[in-house]
């Protein structure tokens, strides 16, 4: 069985959808917005852009602009997850993936670290810290993390009281 490969652009050139996305960031004043090519890294996407809004509104706000402006280009997007919370939610492009979080939320998983291109790509899974258990997909579907669950102590069985009469 042979493995079909996607034809790559030179890396050096912006995609007519990056400026897209780019342009609508800075119209919604988006912090600290970082673009990264991802090409040699995974076959998901070509360009990965992070970005972090002031509030969780803010958040919503601007994924909702990069999408109408998206639409309004011909490019529709795949899919959009997390709207409902507001603190992380992503836009899937097809060749590019956004991002846009609350800056605690972004500091948290620290997106960057992870695709920057001197970060070795056989990196699996990060460990549990603190008791958080990262969802299989959770930067996909934008959701929380989880708490692993507690251990529970078995039930014994209850001693019988002692009475003074004993």
């Amino acid at each position: 069985m042979t493995t079909r490969t996607r034809p790559r652009r030179a890396p050096d050139r912006g995609s007519p959808l990056e400026g897209i996305v780019t342009a609508a960031l800075e119209d919604m004043k988006a912090v600290n917005v970082k673009v990264m090519d991802v090409r040699g890294l995974t076959d998901i996407a070509d360009v990965m852009v992070v970005a972090s809004g002031n509030s969780d509104r803010h958040v919503k706000s601007i994924a909702d602009r990069v999408v109408e402006k998206a639409k309004e280009s011909g490019f529709r997007p795949l899919g959009v997850e997390g709207q409902r919370d507001g603190e992380w939610v992503l836009v899937d492009l097809h060749d590019l993936v956004l991002h846009v979080m609350l800056p605690r939320v972004r500091e948290f998983y620290s997106l960057e670290r992870m695709w920057e291109s001197d970060v070795s790509p056989a990196i699996k899974a990060v460990p549990a810290v603190g008791g958080i258990v990262p969802k299989a997909g959770a930067e996909a579907s934008g959701g929380a993390p989880k708490r692993a669950p507690a251990r529970r102590k078995t039930a014994s069985a209850p001693k019988p009281r002692r009475t003074r009469a004993e």
